[in-house]
């Protein structure tokens, strides 16, 4: 069987990581007036970290990040849908999930869509794992207190409901507490047997699997790998059930497959297939710990049967029977079973063929160096997670459909395209391309930067204000691919006080480069700019670029064509911004409409530029001359702009005439709707 691995991969070609997101469900819970905000409002960014104490449904459609300890506490559920994948940051015993008691969760994954919790690489240890704490018996008491977290548990209400775990593969768990405690994968304290549990998969533990702490649960259909203690573990007169369990030991160095401690609760195990190709010891029953076990499978151990602190025989009852078992030679407590471990082997394949789902964290986030062609796939929910950088000789390939969650990490989150580098978005119309942030809030993330090797006047290799990046050079036909239908949201991100980056930043980029249907919605700096070079761009959606729509410098002399830029929120900056030399790029049909006033088009020092079809609407100053350039800089309709100066300005002017083209019509432009 083909079973979840979860690890980093290093890919030669492309040297880029890839990794996780998830799929579709309920909406969120709305944030509960005077409820926990920052917890919900982390959760509306897709960060769970702190104590929950409301009721919450996480979205399927957004990869969280476990980023610390997060608490479900009493009277309080999370709800996680189907296909919901939760990252957790490698940060040990300070990040783990717990429920506490009179919490609750419920995991509602299934066959075709498992709920995942694992860190980035799935390395054992990486962090703490699922707790859940209830109110049943157990013979440490009422309000005991567990080794992880010191959590309360412990009652007296053995009907008790933690909620529901169906469908959950869980990976890279067993931080280590102390010399004598770790985390497991799922640790159940006291919990009750109105708690459901079906098909749960731990892989790569360095503590246990599961264990259980007294209580009354019971759970079917468990699939353990590779646990560096023990698969099953229990304790405290735990007396539920196992029914269905594959065990799996391919790294030497385990624990065992059971491990019962102290009173004996006699809880019941049906169905049980436990595999090892490196030997070690399948059962052990410490103290008067005991079990009923029916239809065993036992392969490849060096022991059968521990009985370690010389508990009878008579515990551990095997087909209704006591264990019949012979002492290893020279052993004292260490047992070959004679019979009643040959029952026909799970069929894997068959039972668990729900963790043959062929993911791979690294499939989902993006982040690294590419350095030869890497094609994403536009059926997975990819996370861009921190810088992705196409290196020279690279080539980035994003089909049509494909949606990128941005994290929000300001500017250590972004695309960069250098120079020889080439990006193609192949974007359509009824399927663009989008990368967003969750909440598209400005500002969340860096965008998309590309260098290349056109002309500008900052000149050869220099050096770009976003990422230290290098641009610039004698090619003015240079190709760094193309974009097509993509809509960038929440961009921006404040790189110090003079500088930001944009949604699309072009640096020297040569015109054999496509740039045909982008918008950028929601950006803290401009929408696009270009630092020189020769590139052209038509069917621009611009709205709420806190700063400039369009922005140009170092002699840009390429075109936009058609231009759509709207402004409802007040303080941004301009429409266009041109400064310094004047490549006169040209620019057709542009319909700018304004319902906050501000300024439209703007030309520092002696920039300038040649419009025709322009529309401008609820703008307070439609031309700003800001540094004193002549009129004769800016062509509208052929001629030099017809401009009255402002009264009591000096720089600002209306224009007479030019400005009245019919708007645009963009009521066929859908795409730019499109959302993550």
């Amino acid at each position: 069987m083909k079973k979840l691995t979860v690890k980093l991969l290093s890919l030669v070609a492309l040297a880029v990581t890839i990794n996780l997101t998830s799929c579709s469900s309920e909406d969120p819970a709305p944030i509960v007036p005077g409820g926990n905000t920052e917890v919900l409002v982390n959760l509306e960014a897709g960060i769970m970290n702190g104590t929950l104490q409301e009721s919450y449904t996480l979205d399927a459609s957004v990869q969280y990040d476990l980023t610390g300890q997060f608490i479900i506490d009493a009277g309080a559920t999370l709800n996680v849908p189907a296909g919901t994948q939760i990252i957790a940051d490698n940060g040990g015993t300070d990040v783990y999930i717990a429920v506490l008691k009179g919490g609750s969760i419920n995991v509602n994954g299934n066959a075709s869509n498992p709920v995942i919790m694992s860190s980035i690489n799935g390395n054992s240890g990486d962090w703490g794992g699922l707790t859940l704490c209830g109110e049943a018996t157990t013979t440490a008491g009422l309000d005991a207190e567990a080794e992880v977290g010191g959590f309360r548990y412990g009652g007296t209400d053995d009907t008790d409901s933690s909620g529901v775990i169906r469908y959950l593969q869980i990976a890279g768990t067993g931080a280590q507490i102390n010399p004598e405690s770790q985390y497991n994968g799922v640790s159940f304290y006291a919990v009750g047997s109105g708690t459901l549990v079906d098909n749960v998969a731990v892989i790569n533990g360095s503590d246990d699997g599961v264990e259980f702490f007294g209580g009354t649960v019971s759970a079917t259909n468990l699939y353990l790998e590779n646990n560096d203690d023990d698969a099953i573990d229990w304790t405290e007169g735990w007396n539920g059930s196992v029914t269905n369990a594959y065990i799996s030991h391919t790294v030497a160095g385990f624990s065992t497959a059971f491990e019962g401690d102290k009173e004996n609760g006699n809880p019941t195990f049906t169905n049980i297939t436990a595999i090892s190709t490196v030997g070690g010891t399948a059962l052990q029953f410490k103290k008067q710990s005991g079990g009923t076990i029916t239809d065993l499978h036992l392969t490849g151990y060096a022991v059968d049967l521990d009985m370690k602190d010389g508990g009878a025989l008579e515990n551990v009852q095997i087909e209704g029977a006591d264990a019949d078992a012979t002492l290893i030679a020279g052993e004292t407590t260490k047992y070959a079973l004679n019979s009643g471990k040959d029952a026909t082997p799970i069929d894997a394949e068959t039972v668990f063929g729900w963790v043959n789902t062929d993911i791979n964290l690294e499939d989902y986030i993006l982040s690294g160096i590419i350095t030869g062609t890497m094609t994403l796939d536009a059926s997975l929910p990819y996370q861009l997670t921190s810088s992705l950088i196409v290196q020279e000789g690279g080539k980035l390939i994003i089909p049509e459909g494909t949606k990128i969650t941005a994290k929000n990490g300001g500017t250590d989150v972004y695309i960069a395209v250098l120079k020889g580098g080439e990006i193609e978005v192949n974007g359509s119309s009824s399927n663009p391309v989008v990368i967003s942030s969750i909440n598209a809030a400005g500002g969340d993330w860096g965008g998309i930067t590309i260098c290349g090797k056109a002309t500008t006047t900052a000149g050869i290799d220099a050096t770009a204000e976003v990422g230290g990046f290098i641009y610039g050079g004698t090619e003015d036909d240079d190709d760094s691919g193309a974009l097509n239908y993509l809509v960038l949201k929440g961009t921006g991100a404040q790189i110090n006080s003079e500088s930001q980056y944009n949604g699309l930043s072009l640096y020297a980029v040569g015109s054999g480069t496509t740039i045909n249907n982008i918008a950028v919605i929601n950006g803290s700096d401009d929408g696009v700019e270009f630092f020189g070079g020769t590139v052209s761009a038509s069917n621009l959606y611009l709205e709420n670029n806190d700063d400039d729509s369009i922005d140009w410098t170092e002699g840009w002399s390429g075109a936009v064509t058609t231009a759509y830029i709207s402004h409802t929120v007040a303080g941004f900056s301009t429409v266009f911004e041109g400064d310094k030399d004047n490549g006169n790029p040209t620019f057709t049909d542009i319909t700018a409409i304004s319902t906050v006033g501000g300024t439209a088009l703007q030309f520092k020092k002696e920039s300038g530029g040649s419009i025709t079809g322009l529309h401008l609407s609820g703008y307070d100053v439609d031309l700003d001359m800001k540094d004193g350039g002549a009129l004769s800089n800016v062509q509208v309709e052929g001629a030099t702009a017809d401009a009255s100066l402002i009264e009591g300005e000096t720089s600002k002017y209306t224009l007479n005439s030019g400005k009245d083209t019919t708007p645009i019509d963009i009521s066929g432009w859908t795409w730019k709707d499109a959302d993550l």
